[in-house]
């Protein structure tokens, strides 16, 4: 039997959703679970630059949570580009704890892999549509994590995809130590009446919230100058931008049936990178056995 773990990749934040929001699109890591072996041996693409051994951040995350192990030979692939605001170090840790689940046969369920990706990654807006799928609106209050699925309308996904990379450490490094309490209340009343548009499935109603955000892409635009004019093209063919995670990555959101003709178009543009059309995610991660 061959065991495969599948992960998607994540887009958090959707604007003033700062910190809470994910979606999970159909960009995917893929660790294949191989023969055991004195030591681990992680066969990938990567170059030097990721490790092979132990110190790879999927096998470091399975002896986290389940020290007793056995090394293995396992294979990975990865479509999630690094460092590009795409959730590609949640999708590590969570393909780690599925790993270590599978290895060990724990049986933990979705809510246990959630605290555990959570603790380690330290929040849970990637590593909670990583896990669950879909669009998931997630907290944690004293040390208790509560992350809900809800079905992200339908629509067209469009993702730039700079060929520069940006830390989150620096993306993070721009914010403000503060903001005003009134301030503080505009953003937070522009979140809440963003969910509640896509709890009903409202796209015309969520369109302008999604670019509403008072948290941090005022902050975070300088570091990403395509955000602006990426916004004009986008309003110009009904869709809006959000800039995902931490960023570079800008994503488009558009009515469906659009996104590849948009993809084609927008490259027009110039900008250095790459518009790539992509779907929603509605399962989230998987591992997938087949008999050989």
């Amino acid at each position: 039997m061959t065991q495969t773990i599948l992960v998607p990749a994540t887009s958090a934040n959707l604007g003033p959703g700062f910190d809470s929001l994910g979606i999970a699109v159909a960009l995917y890591l893929k660790v294949e679970i191989g023969v055991a072996t004195d030591t681990w041996q992680v066969i990938h693409p990567f170059g030097a630059t990721v490790p092979s051994d132990a110190s790879n951040l999927i096998v470091k995350t399975a002896l986290e949570v389940d020290p007793s192990i056995k090394p293995h030979q396992i294979k990975v692939n990865s479509e999630i580009p690094l460092a590009r605001g795409l959730g590609s170090s949640s999708s590590a840790i969570v393909a780690g704890l599925i790993l270590a689940d599978a290895l060990g046969e724990h049986g933990w369920s979705s809510k246990e892999l959630l605290e555990m990706a959570t603790r380690i990654e330290g929040h849970p807006d990637n590593v909670a549509p990583a896990i669950y799928g879909d669009l998931t609106v997630s907290t944690t209050v004293a040390n208790q994590v509560t992350s809900i699925k809800l079905p992200f309308p339908d629509a067209d996904l469009v993702a730039f995809i700079p060929n520069y990379e940006l830390l989150t450490s620096e993306s993070r490094a721009v914010l403000p130590e503060a903001l005003a309490y009134r301030q503080a209340v505009v953003a937070g009343s522009i979140g809440n009446t963003l969910v509640a548009a896509l709890a009903r499935g409202d796209l015309a109603q969520a369109a302008p919230l999604l670019e509403g955000d008072c948290y941090h892409e005022p902050y975070r635009s300088k570091l990403v100058p395509e955000l602006a004019p990426l916004r004009d093209f986008a309003h110009a063919n009904d869709a809006v931008v959000y800039l995902s995670g931490a960023g570079p990555t800008l994503m488009m959101v558009a009515p469906t049936q659009t996104g590849p003709k948009l993809a084609i178009q927008a490259q027009k543009l110039g900008f250095n990178g790459e518009f790539v059309a992509l779907e929603i995610d509605r399962q989230g991660a998987r591992l997938i056995s087949e008999t050989n």
